[in-house]
């Protein structure tokens, strides 16, 4: 049987910074990972090139049944301080926007730095090495995996969530919380496109394609970013974001003139242009697919009409449906493409210092596998570093 100070259930990105950080204190660490090699959703993140944090990283970028439990954790350990590490191996980045920070390359490079680190402090990593059973015993923990048992004084769970079941995502890591006695927030899909159905997808499927911006609103959240039609409904940054806050049977808010008064916008047309009619005028300021696919579908009474003959009224009826166009998704896309997994174990039980478990010494959860989602855009990596380290400096 192998003995280890610490053993880290995956080997994400959580995971991996866990280990190299507690590997570097002099700990011996074993990474077990059941997938055939470690960082597969740091390798397809952001195109291939890893938005791996964001410059504008706040509490309130994060969603939780407790929102004060990631406080701890990305206060003592900062953007700065992993941008520190990237240009340390000299792994050139850009800010794409928004605060996004992005590999210039190839997100390959931030596995490369991690699996750097983690060799530098003799992180011994297995993969292909599922663990089929967990206990608790002599003051530690013994595993059961592929390799033979194993036994540690301290085991970290970096399993993640359930979202791209293709990629390896499992429940593994709901199951072992359950198994010590934790609770589970319950999940669902979040940074997820949405879907249409119905008399919705059949009017907007030929919109596939088209992008554009928009403001879209759930409750208190708003966004501001890119919208895409799709074939099954709707996509792009605003949407994404706007899924992990929008509950089924709910309609979103879209105001597709953000930043613009439409009422004004529509009002300086009939002025200026008073023969147009009104397709015309919103293609001035919306795709042109997009702004007949509205008449046709919201405006039918003034097609063909010039402006000159719409009343103030109508265009204060049209003004307001463009700034809060009515859709109401079916669904979302669900995990197969969802970016991060809402929901997860229960931060009341666990330390928001160290991410040990408070019924079972020893067990520490970190990144996408407790109850702490990011936005897009670099959010989320920066809980797996900070969750990581926050861990290991406890072990």
């Amino acid at each position: 049987m192998d003995d280890f100070d610490v053993v880290v259930i995956g080997g994400g990105a959580a995971g991996l910074f866990c280990a190299a950080t507690a590997g570097a204190r002099g700990l011996r660490v074993l990474v077990l990972e059941h997938a055939n090699k470690v960082g597969k959703k740091i390798l397809m993140s952001g195109g291939g090139r890893c938005n791996f944090t964001n410059l504008d990283v706040r509490p309130d970028r994060y969603l939780s049944a407790n929102p004060h439990f990631c406080k701890s954790a990305l206060a003592r350990y900062k953007p700065e301080a992993f941008i520190a590490l990237v240009d340390k191996h000299g792994i050139a980045w850009h800010e794409k926007e928004l605060g996004q920070l992005f590999c210039d390359d190839s997100s390959k490079l931030i596995v490369r730095m991690l699996l750097a680190e983690c060799e530098a402090a003799n992180v011994r990593i297995e993969t292909e090495t599922p663990v089929l059973r967990v206990q608790h015993r002599d003051g530690g923990f013994a595993l059961n995996t592929k390799l033979g048992p194993v036994r540690c004084a301290r085991l970290v769970v970096a399993t993640g969530g359930l979202s791209i079941p293709s990629m390896g995502a499992s429940g593994f890591g709901f199951d072992l919380a359950r198994q010590f006695g934790h609770r589970i927030k319950p999940t669902r899909a979040g940074l997820v496109p949405l879907t249409l159905s119905g008399k919705p997808l059949e009017a907007h499927q030929d919109l596939s394609g088209l992008s554009l911006a928009v403001e879209a609103s759930c409750g208190n959240a708003s966004f501001n970013n890119q919208m895409l039609f799709t074939h099954r409904g709707l996509s792009g940054p605003a949407m994404l974001q706007i899924s992990s806050y929008w509950e089924p049977g709910k309609p979103l808010r879209i105001d597709l003139l953000p930043g613009d008064d439409a009422l004004a916008l529509l009002q300086a047309e009939r002025r200026d242009r008073p023969n147009i009619e009104l397709r015309t005028a919103l293609t001035a300021h919306l795709p042109k697919r997009l702004a007949q696919k509205l008449v046709e579908t919201l405006f039918p009474a003034f097609d063909g009409k010039p402006l000159r003959q719409l009343r103030e009224a109508d265009l204060a009826q049209i003004a307001a449906q463009l700034s809060d166009w009515p859709i109401t998704p079916n669904g979302t896309e669900g995990y197969r493409t969802a970016e991060v997994t809402l929901g997860g174990v229960d931060t009341d039980e666990l330390s928001s210092s160290t991410m040990e478990s408070k019924l079972q010494p020893g067990l520490h959860f970190i990144g996408e596998v407790v109850d702490v989602t990011g936005w897009l855009g670099g959010y989320n990596f920066q809980w797996a570093w900070a969750s990581g380290k926050a861990a290991a400096q406890a072990l």
